[in-house]
């Protein structure tokens, strides 16, 4: 790959860097104990070196970035990882967000290595913000072979059950935005899913309208969903075979390898962004983890 100049582009010429871009010295970067070279443009008259368009550029922790992504996707919590690092919190918070302001982009980058998958599941797993009475669900579509995560979508959803009425009373109605995400799902993972697909779900009302807009020559399989096999696992079902496995499983997995999924926590997702950027990263390590092992 040749040398080009952030700044006006100009393209290195090896036979005569003299009059293109030419060595300046190198200079010790303390955050990662790296040494890197700079350079000089002639053109433009400006210095530049391999870190003047990173996106880590003036991060003074930046070794801590990988390290913090794989405690955040391992169960760790924010708060437990300042304690363990021995740094202040908003630094984790700081390399959280860093890190999942490109993870849904790296993931969609990622799958497009993939051949269009020919059998996928797709289902909901809920949580919520805050508190009980504010839940939350996230979309999330398998491919059935390989458990690779093709995509996932956070959105708000009224409370149900025993609560509902209580979760009314005190925070008022509460919009369904299950059905726009969906659409927003399956939008976004046409590319990676073949026109004559298997497409598996369970017996929700509202998934064949939604199967047959987006993938109307797939053949769309509703499983009828059984018991769980612990209570408070919904998603491991009580099953000698269970047809859509890998979702169950995979949802399952989130649920163990992210602190605030985990049915009785002390972390709870106190905004939807947040907790889409943690399953961003989550998933985007999950499918890097399964293709190494492959």
């Amino acid at each position: 790959m040749k040398l080009k100049c952030p700044h006006c582009h100009l393209q290195r010429d090896p036979q005569n860097a003299v009059r293109t871009i030419r060595k300046l010295g190198r200079y010790y970067r303390k955050s990662d104990g790296q040494h890197l070279t700079r350079f000089w443009c002639v053109r433009c008259a400006k210095s530049f070196s391999a870190a003047t368009m990173s996106r880590a550029k003036g991060q003074k922790k930046r070794h801590l970035n990988k390290l913090i992504r794989d405690l955040l996707t391992g169960e760790m919590s924010q708060r437990e990882i300042a304690r363990v690092l021995k740094i202040n919190r908003k630094t984790v918070v700081r390399k959280f967000r860093f890190a999942a302001a490109t993870a849904k982009t790296d993931l969609r980058n990622w799958n497009e290595k993939f051949r269009p998958s020919t059998e996928v599941e797709f289902d909901d797993l809920e949580t919520f913000e805050h508190t009980k009475c504010k839940p939350l669900s996230v979309t999330l579509m398998v491919e059935y072979s390989t458990r690779r995560i093709l995509g996932f979508e956070v959105a708000q959803m009224p409370a149900k059950g025993r609560i509902a009425n209580y979760a009314r009373k005190k925070y008022g109605p509460r919009a369904d935005h299950r059905p726009r995400a969906r659409a927003k799902l399956f939008r976004e993972v046409q590319e990676f899913v073949h026109p004559n697909a298997v497409i598996r779900s369970d017996s929700n009302p509202a998934y064949p309208k939604d199967v047959q807009k987006f993938f109307p020559h797939a053949r769309h399989e509703t499983i009828l969903g059984g018991r769980g096999a612990v209570v408070g696992q919904g998603e491991l079902k009580k099953l000698k075979w269970d047809p859509i496995f890998s979702l169950n499983h995979t949802c399952a997995m989130l649920r163990a390898n992210i602190n605030r999924l985990i049915r009785k926590t002390w972390c709870t997702t106190k905004k939807p962004g947040e907790l889409a950027g943690h399953i961003a990263l989550y998933v985007l390590e999950h499918n890097r983890r399964l293709s190494a092992t492959e």
